[in-house]
């Protein structure tokens, strides 16, 4: 049987994982959180406030392409 030989040429990147938003994604939730819960009046009103908080981008894409 014929040995394989590997093409190692722009195989470089083809393991990273894309990753690259998710500190920013992780400090815009916590911020989000720590602001809905400081406006809450009652434990439920921050409850939701903690749950606005994790979908906080899609409010705001659906704002940005005002659909």
């Amino acid at each position: 049987m014929a040995k394989r030989k590997w093409n190692w040429e722009g195989t470089k990147n083809m393991c990273s994982s894309g990753n690259n938003g998710g500190f920013a994604y992780g400090l815009g939730v916590a911020g989000a959180a720590i602001y809905y819960v400081q406006q809450a009046t009652t434990f439920w009103a921050g409850f939701v406030g903690v749950l606005k908080a994790v979908v906080w981008p899609a409010f705001l894409v659906y704002k940005l392409l005002g659909i």
